[in-house]
Parts: structure tokens; C-alpha cells; sequence
């Protein structure tokens, strides 16, 4: 236990923001299923929806400072590169 008062809030303000944290990265792990899921199926426009709003959650996780500037980009372009594979079979 922390012995003196601001350290005790800085240990509960850290919980807060792991649970939120772990909330968004989940969501974020949900959302890539579902837009593999579409291109597993070869289902183009699902696939096109699916990977849009999976970019703008990889923003707004990178804005808010939950994942990296560099892994969104990274993982935005995996995920296009795999949309645009569908689009040309």
C-alpha cells in the first residue's frame, strides 16, 4: 500500500486507465475479426466497411495515445493489403 496520499491516487488513476486501456484495445482486436471474417468470405463491399471502420478506430486509439502512431499505420496497411489481395481474385 502507498504510504503517502498522491501516490495512492496516481495507483487508482493507473487502474482506471488499464481497465479503459484493455476496453479499447479489445474492441480493437473485435473489429479486426470482423473485417477478417469479411475477407475470409470474399465479401467484398463487407470487406471494404469492415476495414474503414477498422481504420478509424486505429486512429482514434492512436490519437488518444492507447497504441502507437507507427503500429496503427503498420496494421492499417496489413489490413489493405489484404482488402486489396480480395479485390484482385
Amino acid at each position: 500500500m502507498p504510504n503517502i496520499v498522491g501516490a495512492a491516487k496516481r495507483a487508482r488513476q493507473a487502474i482506471r486507465r488499464n481497465n479503459r486501456n484493455v476496453s479499447a484495445k479489445t474492441g480493437l482486436k473485435s473489429q479486426r475479426a470482423k473485417l477478417f471474417g469479411a475477407v475470409t468470405k470474399q465479401d467484398q463491399p463487407q470487406s471494404v466497411a469492415e476495414y474503414k471502420a477498422y481504420c478509424a478506430m486505429l486512429d482514434k486509439l492512436a490519437k488518444r495515445g492507447i497504441i502507437t502512431k507507427n503500429t496503427a499505420v503498420r496494421r492499417k496497411t496489413r489490413a489493405a493489403n489484404r482488402v486489396r489481395g480480395l479485390a484482385a481474385k
